[in-house]
């Protein structure tokens, strides 16, 4: 959509807090569907890599948990005030609840979409 509002969120959730993460994810991200403007919701675990992988070769997958699981979150509006709106939802509804299962407080990037 043309001229639409993003949000990239990145969640660095401790090890043993995994399930709990997903569990609150999935339900999480059907009520941002529902948030008035919202085009797209999407939730994406990094567990694959491709440093060390030849050009042209599936990506490799991690074998080690160091310190936390990063997972990134992409939300897009119709509008900046929607997403004003949305955004206030979400950290009344689930910022206490998903800052229990994170190492650090989650980084929000925000910004007009460009293509």
């Amino acid at each position: 959509m043309e001229n639409s509002f993003s949000e990239i969120k990145l969640f660095q959730v401790k090890p043993d807090k995994l399930d709990d993460f997903e569990y609150l994810v999935t339900a999480m991200a059907k009520e941002q569907q529902k948030q008035p403007g919202t085009i797209t919701i999407k939730y994406m675990k990094r567990f694959f890599t491709i440093d060390g992988v030849e050009p042209g070769s599936p990506p490799r997958e991690l074998t080690k948990i160091v310190k936390c699981i990063k997972y990134y979150s992409f939300w897009e509006f119709d509008s900046k005030e929607n997403y004003g709106k949305a955004i206030s939802w979400f950290f009344d509804n689930y910022g206490k609840s998903i800052q229990k299962l994170l190492i650090m407080p989650f980084d929000i990037n925000c910004g007009n979409t460009v293509v």
